[in-house]
Parts: C-alpha cells; sequence; structure tokens
C-alpha cells in the first residue's frame, strides 16, 4: 500500500479546506470574484473578523500574480472600509509561508486598533515599516517567507525568526480579550465559542448586505 507524503504539495491540495467551496470555511461567504472569495472567519477572534482567500493554491500574497495581486488590492481596500466604517477600525495579518495553521494564503482583516507593541511586545527592533503590499512580493521573492500585520494606515513585517503556528491569530486574540479563540483547531471543538462566532458572523453578514443601502 502507498503511503502518500502528509507533506507532499499534492496531500495538501487535497485536503485544503480553502481549496474546497463547499468547507465550513465558505459557510459565511460575503462576496465572490473572478479569484477571490471574501467571508468571514468560521472560527471570528470578534464580531467583524473577515478573510480574503484566494481561489487558487498559493501560499500568500507574496505568491500572487500581478492580475491577482491587482485584485486583492482592491479587495483589500474593500474590507478595510467596511470595517472602518462600521466598526471604527481595521487590523491585518498574514503568516506568509511561515507560522501557518492552514497552507492556502488567507489575509485576515478585522476591527482593532492599537499599538503594534502589545501584538510583538519582544520590542520595535523586531518590526520594520512597511510601505506597501509591493514590497511583501519583493521580500518573499527574496526569502520565501514573512509575517506582516498593519493597523489603520500602518503596517510592518516581523522578525520571522519569532515565528510559531497561529503567530499572529493568537496574539491578536489576547489582545481583543479572546485568548480562548486563539487556538481554532480547539475552538472548532467548543460549542460554545461556535456559537458566539456563529452570532458573530450573522451580525457582520446584515451589515455587509446593508452595506450599499446607507
Amino acid at each position: 500500500m502507498l503511503i502518500q507524503d502528509p507533506f507532499s504539495e499534492d496531500h495538501i491540495r487535497a485536503h485544503c479546506s480553502h481549496c474546497d467551496p463547499t468547507s465550513n470555511a465558505f459557510a459565511d461567504l460575503l462576496d465572490e470574484t473572478e479569484n477571490f472569495r471574501i467571508v468571514c472567519d468560521h472560527h471570528s477572534l470578534c464580531e467583524g473578523h473577515i478573510l480574503i482567500i484566494p481561489k487558487e493554491h498559493l501560499s500568500c500574497i507574496g505568491a500572487y500574480s500581478e492580475k491577482q495581486f491587482d485584485e486583492f488590492v482592491e479587495l483589500y481596500e474593500l474590507v478595510s472600509a467596511f470595517l472602518k466604517k462600521e466598526y471604527g477600525s481595521v487590523s491585518s495579518f498574514e503568516h506568509g509561508n511561515i507560522g501557518q495553521t492552514v497552507f492556502h494564503s488567507h489575509v485576515h482583516l478585522l476591527p482593532y486598533a492599537g499599538d503594534p507593541l502589545t501584538i510583538v511586545p519582544e520590542g520595535k527592533e523586531h518590526l520594520v515599516a512597511l510601505p506597501s503590499f509591493i514590497e511583501l512580493q519583493k521580500l518573499f521573492k527574496h526569502y520565501d517567507r514573512y509575517l506582516f500585520f498593519s493597523m489603520n494606515d500602518l503596517a510592518w513585517v516581523v522578525d520571522p525568526t519569532l515565528a510559531s503556528p497561529g503567530f499572529f491569530r493568537n496574539r491578536f486574540a489576547t489582545a481583543l480579550g479572546n485568548a480562548e479563540r486563539g487556538n481554532w483547531k480547539e475552538m472548532d471543538r467548543n460549542q460554545e465559542l461556535m456559537t458566539l462566532a456563529q452570532a458573530d458572523n450573522a451580525q457582520v453578514k446584515k451589515r455587509w448586505e446593508g452595506k450599499d443601502k446607507k
């Protein structure tokens, strides 16, 4: 009997929830374009936690084609504007081929504004300001990895030696006062937390559907 390597590209794609449009990851779909889906995070850290997910199995923003990248930037601006209008702030993060627990690009956006050192308390020497998303593609080309996060109009990349599985998710969960939601796999087994996430996402969908009527 042939045993497939669980870390092979074929195995990862065959078992990737973000490659399967019928998976729970897309239970709360907000919008869909040629190359992307916008969804409420099935394991939301808070109300307003939204993901932008490419349809193609790609590791991160840095791996997007020029066409995908341009489309992504438009969607990122759309979701950011929605969160700022509806919730007053927006932060985002992505594990660029490092610290991932799902090996398919998914950019997190959520309502949060604070001190970046709350997310990276190791110190500002571990942060480098990021002027634009284009820099992520350059970093990926040269180093094959990065850790990216933003708060409103400021963005940074983080020293990759700090990376750990679920790096940003755990830290944002703690900053939001919802540390128990940090590990999505454990959260998935907790019916109480999943019920809260479903209620969060129902509110986001209602706000999203009414955004063009205001």
